[in-house]
């Protein structure tokens, strides 16, 4: 069983928006979850694509470092979560000298890929 992980880190959108994006593509294959990605009409599905294409990517490497077979049909989204990232403050001038807080908040996305458990990786694993 390959697994693989990709972050992106310091996404300049917030993570409510980013979650709505997230939740698409959860437990999906991960070809599938690029289709998704692609033509989903939300700003942040552009960085959580990046990330999905970066962990396939990851998976890949690591099944060739490791001289394993690897399918890239096979993998699907075990794991996709958004995690909050630091806020950015800034201040905005307003009425009669006062100034109004506006706070721009980041994302972190996680996103780990899999190949399913078969049944030969499960007897290897009881030997």
């Amino acid at each position: 069983m390959v697994e693989s992980i990709a972050r992106a880190r310091h996404i300049r959108v917030t993570p409510q928006k980013a979650r709505r994006v997230v939740n698409l593509v959860r437990g999906k294959q991960a070809l599938e979850a690029l289709a998704i990605l692609k033509f989903a009409p939300q700003g942040a599905s552009e960085p959580v694509y990046k990330a999905v294409a970066s962990a396939i990517a990851n998976a890949r490497v690591k099944a060739d470092n490791s001289n394993e077979y690897l399918d890239e049909r096979d993998l699907y989204v075990s794991s996709i979560f958004v995690d909050e990232g630091v806020t950015l403050k800034r201040f905005r001038p307003r009425a009669q000298g006062r100034a109004g807080r506006i706070n721009k908040r980041t994302s972190h996305i996680t996103v780990v890929v899999s190949t399913p458990e078969t049944d030969a990786d499960e007897q290897k694993a009881e030997k």
